[in-house]
C-alpha cells in the first residue's frame, strides 16, 4: 500500500512539472528503500559516473561549441564553404548541411545551431531561389545533423552510460553520418531552383575565405588526428579544443569580450551540462535498480514470444525509439532507455556499436518529429512561423531520414567497417 502511495505521489509530481532529475532520484530512492537495500547501493552509479575519466569531455566540448556559436564563426565558415562548394548543383544548400553538422557536433544541441545559423542560412537560401517551405525544412533538419560525428555530446554520453569505447563510437558514426548528409544533399539538388545561375568557383575568393576561417576549419581534423594518431586521449583533446577556441575567438578574432560575453556563455554552457549530469546520475541509480530486478531479461522474454529474429527486433526497436524521440529529449532518452535496451539487443545478437548508431540516429530524427520535435518549436520561434507550417516543411525530411535510418539499421557494415 505504501509503495502504491509513493508511486502515485511521484507521478503527480511529474505531472505538475517537477524537474526530471528530481523524479528519477525519488523513484530510485523509493525503489531501493522498499527493497531494504538503502541509499548506499543507489549511490554506486553516482560514483561510477563521477569517476569516469571521459566525463570532463562533456563540458569542455560543449563550451567550445558555444563559444564558436556566439562568435562570428558561423559567418566565416559559411563563406568558406560557399566559395569552395557553391559551384556544385544545390551547392549553397549542401553548404548549410555541412556547416550545421559541424556546429552541432561540437555543441551537441541542435537548438544552438538553429539559433546561431538560422538567421544566416534563411536569407541566403531564399535569395538563391529555394522555396520558403524547403528552406524552413532544411534548417530544421540540419540542426541535428552532426550528432553522429565526433566530438558529439550524445555519443560521449552514450559511451558513458553503455560502457562502450568512445573512440570506437566516434569512428563508427562517420559513415552513417555522411550517409545522412548524402541523402539530404541529393534532395537539395533535386529541389534546387531550375533557373538559378550556378555560382562560379573563384580561387581568389576561396583563398580569402580560407585565410579568414582556417583557424576554425582545421579544428575537427586536428581533434580527429590527435585522437586517432595516438597523440592525445579524448579528454585531452577536449581540453585542448576548449582552450584553443577560447584563444582564437577572444584574442585572435576578437569576436567575444572576455568581460561581457565569456561570463554569459559560460553560464549558459554549464546550465546545459549540469542539467544533463543531474539527470544522468539520478536516472542511472534507478536503472541500476531495474537491472537488479532483472527487468531487461523479462522484457527479452516477453519480446521473444513475438519477435523471432534480429531483423524483426530491429524493426520494432526503430518504431519504439522514434516514439521515444518524439516525446523525450536525446539526453534523457540515452540515460533512461539505453541501460534497458542493451541487454535485450545483446540477446538478439546486435553489435553494441551498431546499436549505438541506430539509437542516436533515431533520437536525431526525434528532434524533427511532430508533435513536439524541439527543432520545430525553436525554428517556429526563431522565424516567427506557425508550428503547423514547420510540421508540413519537415515531412519530406522525416521520410528521407527514416529511409537513411533503415539503411543504417540493416547495413551494419556502415558502422562496423572500421573494425573488420
Amino acid at each position: 500500500m505504501s509503495g502504491m502511495i509513493a508511486t502515485i505521489g511521484i507521478v503527480l509530481l511529474a505531472s505538475i512539472g517537477v524537474p526530471l532529475f528530481v523524479i528519477m532520484l525519488m523513484a530510485c530512492l523509493v525503489a531501493f528503500a522498499f527493497e531494504g537495500v538503502g541509499v548506499a547501493v543507489a549511490a554506486q552509479e553516482f560514483y561510477r559516473i563521477s569517476s569516469a575519466p571521459t566525463l570532463m569531455t562533456i563540458p569542455l566540448f560543449t563550451y567550445a561549441g558555444y563559444l564558436m556559436a556566439e562568435s562570428r564563426s558561423p559567418q566565416r565558415l559559411m563563406r568558406l564553404a560557399s566559395t569552395g562548394l557553391g559551384w556544385l548543383p544545390g551547392g549553397i544548400s549542401i553548404v548549410t548541411l555541412l556547416v550545421c553538422a559541424f556546429f552541432t557536433a561540437f555543441t551537441g544541441a541542435s537548438g544552438v545551431t538553429i539559433i546561431a545559423l538560422g538567421g544566416v542560412i534563411y536569407p541566403i537560401l531564399i535569395k538563391e531561389g529555394y522555396s520558403e517551405r524547403y528552406t524552413l525544412g532544411a534548417i530544421c533538419a540540419s540542426g541535428s545533423l552532426g550528432l553522429l560525428f565526433p566530438p558529439s555530446l550524445p555519443i560521449i554520453l552514450y559511451g558513458l552510460v553503455a560502457r562502450v569505447d568512445i573512440n570506437k563510437l566516434f569512428k563508427g558514426g562517420v559513415l552513417p553520418g555522411f550517409l545522412i548528409i548524402l541523402v539530404l544533399s541529393l534532395w537539395s539538388i533535386y529541389n534546387g531552383p531550375r533557373k538559378a545561375v550556378r555560382q562560379k568557383f573563384i580561387l581568389k575568393d576561396f583563398i580569402a575565405a580560407l585565410k579568414d576561417a582556417y583557424l576554425e576549419a582545421i579544428l575537427p581534423f586536428a581533434v580527429l588526428f590527435g585522437i586517432y594518431g595516438g597523440f592525445v586521449t579524448v579528454s585531452e583533446a577536449a581540453a585542448f579544443t576548449a582552450l584553443y577556441v577560447f584563444i582564437i575567438e577572444v584574442f585572435v578574432y576578437r569576436d567575444l569580450s572576455i568581460t561581457k560575453d565569456i561570463p554569459k556563455i559560460s553560464i549558459e554552457t554549464m546550465a546545459l551540462v549540469s542539467g544533463i549530469l543531474l539527470v544522468l546520475c539520478c536516472a542511472l541509480g534507478f536503472t541500476n535498480y531495474m537491472v537488479d530486478e532483472d527487468v531487461p531479461n523479462k522484457i527479452f522474454a516477453l519480446m521473444r514470444d513475438y519477435l523471432t529474429n534480429k531483423y524483426s527486433f530491429l524493426l520494432f526497436l526503430n518504431f519504439f525509439l522514434l516514439i521515444v524521440g518524439s516525446v523525450m529529449d536525446i539526453f534523457s532518452a540515452i540515460i533512461v532507455v539505453v541501460p534497458l535496451i542493451i541487454p535485450v539487443a545483446s540477446e538478439f545478437g546486435v553489435d553494441p556499436l551498431h546499436l549505438a548508431m541506430i539509437f542516436i540516429t533515431n533520437l536525431e530524427i526525434g528532434y524533427l518529429h511532430p508533435p513536439i520535435g524541439i527543432n520545430l518549436f525553436i525554428a517556429s520561434k526563431r522565424f516567427n512561423k506557425p508550428i503547423t507550417t514547420l510540421y508540413m516543411a519537415s515531412i519530406p525530411y522525416l521520410i528521407l531520414l527514416i529511409a537513411a535510418l533503415l539503411i543504417i539499421t540493416y547495413v551494419p557494415d556502415l558502422t562496423l567497417l572500421w573494425f573488420k
